[in-house]
C-alpha cells in the first residue's frame, strides 16, 4: 500500500515557479513509477510528467516540455515537480500518482493504482 501527499502548490504570477513534492509513504517506494497529472476547471484530468523507478527514465507531457522538470529523491520517499516559466494556462490542481509497473505505462496513462489528492496551482496573468 501506497499513500501520496502532494504539497507546494499556490498561487504565482506568468512566469515564476514553483516546486510540487510528493510525498509518499511504504516501504515499496522505489519500485514504483511515478508521475504527475492535472485537471483544470472544466476539463478532464490530463498527464503532466512522469519517472521511472530505476536508472530514471523521464516522459513530458509536450505542453511542458522544457519548463518543468520531474525528478525523485527514492531516500527522502519523495518526487518533485519543479515548474517553471509558469503561464495562467497551468492553472489546476495537480495530482500525483504512482504505479508498481512493470514501467511507467500505467502512470502515462492515467490508470495507476496510487493518487495523492492533489494540490491547487493558481498562475495569474
Amino acid at each position: 500500500q501506497v499513500q501520496l501527499v502532494e504539497s507546494g502548490g499556490g498561487l504565482v504570477q506568468a512566469g515564476g515557479s514553483l516546486r510540487l513534492s510528493c510525498a509518499a509513504s511504504g516501504r515499496t517506494f522505489n519500485t514504483y513509477a511515478m508521475g504527475w497529472f492535472r485537471q483544470a476547471p472544466g476539463k478532464e484530468r490530463e498527464f503532466v510528467a512522469a519517472i521511472g523507478w530505476s536508472n530514471p527514465i523521464t516522459y513530458y507531457a509536450d505542453f511542458v516540455k522544457g519548463r518543468f522538470t520531474i525528478s525523485r529523491d527514492n531516500a527522502k520517499t519523495t518526487m518533485y515537480l519543479q515548474m517553471n516559466s509558469l503561464k495562467p494556462e497551468d492553472t489546476a490542481v495537480y495530482y500525483c500518482t504512482a504505479d508498481p509497473g512493470p514501467g511507467t505505462i500505467r502512470v502515462r496513462t492515467g490508470v495507476a493504482d496510487y493518487w495523492g489528492q492533489g494540490t491547487q496551482v493558481t498562475v495569474s496573468s
